[in-house]
């Protein structure tokens, strides 16, 4: 893994260009060659993999990616960045570079056709701290292609997509990322290795992508059923899911339907269980449609 972008090479190409990364978009640019390998390595990309990058930035992972997997999608949202980016793979990546496309789109709203030639299999990305759950969610839900991924995020953000039920930052994030895949923490990324240096620390998530616990139940519904829940997480499923199935008698015999104690609270359950409860919406409700 050659030609990399070192803190000069991040600066000087930034000058030139005349970019100053933005709070706005999320920018922390990587600039420590080490850091990327480490990211590339723990992928475990193969050059079957067809690699989906957000936020390529600069280029720092990019040129990473380029030598391992057999191609590479790199989304930027920054018309500049993603003007720059493949005359710097081309200058760095030698023959690398013709396994590159720059889609020129925001990440929250691209679909799979405009990914489809050829189709991602794996997320690997550095990614903008105040999109990074719903970039996430949003990419699982529309590219079923995917097989793993490897996200860096703000390392709060990391803890909660792991966690699981009865830990104190399990959530919606947490249940979300469940329904698409089994996730685990990567390690922790300091500070100092990006520009310009964030007041946090950095989180990898590694993720394996599964079959939906349920077939019979939309995604839609499911997620209802966990927004309602979190929303007032303080609150028994009986009284927090009452607005979602009509009133609380009902929750409860959604409820207890589904086998939960109508007693319990939504930082206690499975995601199995949430789609179990959404399976029992009683009939007659919106929450059955």
């Amino acid at each position: 893994m050659t030609g990399l972008l070192g803190p000069a090479e991040i600066r000087e190409l930034a000058a030139r260009l005349g970019v100053a990364p933005t709070k706005k978009l999320g920018q922390n640019f990587v600039h420590d060659p080490n850091t990327v390998r480490r990211i590339v390595t723990a992928a475990g990309l193969t050059p079957d993999d067809v690699a989906l990058e957000v936020g390529p930035g600069l280029g720092s992972l990019t040129l990473g990616l380029l030598p391992i997997a057999g191609h590479v999608h790199a989304v930027e949202i920054d018309p500049v960045l993603a003007g720059a980016l493949p005359e710097t793979v081309a200058r760095h990546a030698g023959a690398d570079a013709a396994r590159l496309t720059v889609h020129r789109a925001d990440a929250l709203r691209i679909t799979a056709a405009e990914l489809a030639d050829p189709p991602p299999t794996a997320l690997v990305a550095n990614l903008p701290y105040n999109v990074a759950v719903p970039v996430v969610l949003h990419l699982l839900a529309v590219l079923p292609t995917l097989r793993h991924g490897l996200v860096m995020v703000q390392k709060e953000v990391a803890d909660r997509l792991v966690a699981g039920p009865g830990s104190k930052v399990y959530g919606i994030p947490s249940v979300k990322l469940a329904w698409y895949a089994q996730a685990r923490g990567a390690g922790k990324v300091p500070p100092n290795v990006f520009w310009p240096v964030p007041n946090v620390d950095s989180g990898l998530v590694a993720f394996t992508c599964h079959q939906p616990p349920r077939a019979d139940v939309p995604r839609e519904r499911v997620f209802a059923v966990v927004d309602a829940a979190f929303a007032q997480r303080r609150k028994t499923l009986r009284a927090a899911l009452a607005g979602w199935a009509g009133g609380p008698d009902r929750a409860a015999a959604a409820l207890t339907a589904a086998g939960v104690d109508p007693g319990a609270r939504g930082e206690s359950l499975t995601v199995e269980q949430f789609a179990a409860i959404a399976a029992s919406a009683p009939v007659g409700t919106p929450a059955a449609k």
